[in-house]
């Protein structure tokens, strides 16, 4: 058994810049009191019963959104006779905020890649998800950080990301469609030149998806 990360000793997100990402200390004492004032601007009363202790619980949700565990390292185990096999995780459900309206967008992810002898423990594209969801994001990115990110694990740059999202600013705010989804794809490597192993990726996270 092997442990990688996507540079030498690197801690989990740590080895790609990631744009947007919080600042290490977060302020729970001004965020717990920017809401208490946002809330007054609302018309509301802080002090009222139902109101009593929220903008404490909004402060620590904050810190503990946007604050994903950094330490978690990628596992890798050895199978010096695997190559040439798709593998396809599916069923990633993670949650991120728009950074343009800091509304709550849920992100359904699929990843795959092509072995060359080691494989990756399955528990940790859960980890990649959640680590670059925990913050102010936009789907797009999210995508593109995943990918390069298991491109770095693997060493290679075979491998497929798919990722469906649901986004409250669009269905709570602007047009208010409900159903609206939005879909990603990074096809990196052969995903992007062999037209055969794009098509089982896609398969497969549409299998998933269902």
């Amino acid at each position: 058994m092997t442990t990688s990360t996507a540079s030498p000793e690197t801690p989990l997100g740590a080895a790609l810049p990631v744009p947007g990402r919080p600042a290490a200390d977060i302020d729970t004492a001004r965020v717990s009191y920017l809401v208490r004032q946002l809330l007054i601007a609302l018309g509301e009363d802080p002090a009222r019963e139902g109101l009593i202790g929220t903008p404490e619980r909004v402060a620590a949700w904050w810190s503990n959104f946007l604050s994903p565990d950094d330490a978690t390292s990628v596992t890798c185990f050895s199978e010096p006779l695997l190559s040439d096999q798709l593998v396809v995780v599916g069923g990633m459900s993670v949650w991120a905020l728009c950074e343009h309206h800091m509304l709550p967008m849920n992100l359904e992810v699929t990843a795959g890649y092509v072995p060359d002898g080691e494989v990756v423990g399955l528990s940790k594209f859960g980890r990649i998800a959640a680590h670059f969801a925990g913050r102010l994001q936009v789907q797009e990115r999210f995508t593109k950080q995943v990918a390069e990110y298991l491109t770095g694990v693997i060493g290679r740059k075979d491998v497929a990301v798919a990722v469906r999202g649901l986004h409250l600013c669009m269905s709570m705010r602007g047009v208010r469609m409900e159903a609206a989804r939005t879909t990603t794809l990074h096809a990196g490597g052969r995903f992007g030149t062999d037209p055969v192993l794009n098509q089982q990726f896609l398969a497969a996270a549409q299998w998933n998806a269902a």
